[in-house]
């Protein structure tokens, strides 16, 4: 069974919708929280999504770095997925998620690295290949 992704905002309607055509099984943070969940934090989105198993998808690559928002993919054990250029068009986004298709399922299938005794101490930080650090070993952002 293919994995389902969690879409932020920040991508938009249109990269759900070719994602949907080309076969991703996709939920928009918009059909799920009112207003869009502009009021609502990303650990609080994040964390929603993990709970249901969908891997959340971001434009952000600035959640990394953050304590609150990245707390809830290590304490799940989950990963993530993040564009970390704000300035791509819907279709770039798209083509950049679709062309790394195979590895963002297989990085899914692996799942994150257990969760650490230090989960609160706020040391995350991108490993040397442009990952998170509790992404599996290889893993890129699209």
């Amino acid at each position: 069974m293919p994995p389902e992704f969690f879409l932020d905002r920040n991508l938009g309607r249109r990269v759900a919708e070719e994602l949907r055509m080309r076969g991703w099984v996709v939920h928009c943070i918009a059909d799920v929280f009112p207003t869009d969940a502009q009021d609502v934090p990303d650990g609080e989105w994040i964390a929603h999504g993990l709970d249901r198993s969908w891997v959340p998808l971001s434009k952000d690559g600035r959640i990394k770095t953050r304590d609150l928002e990245i707390r809830p993919v290590r304490d799940r054990s989950g990963v993530l997925f993040y564009l970390d250029n704000q300035q791509l068009r819907s279709i770039e986004m798209v083509q950049r998620l679709d062309s790394h298709r195979s590895a963002i399922h297989r990085a899914v299938e692996k799942g994150g690295l257990p969760p650490t005794p230090s989960a609160g101490t706020g040391s995350t930080a991108p490993g040397p290949d442009g990952a998170l650090n509790l992404l599996p070993r290889g893993h890129c952002s699209p």
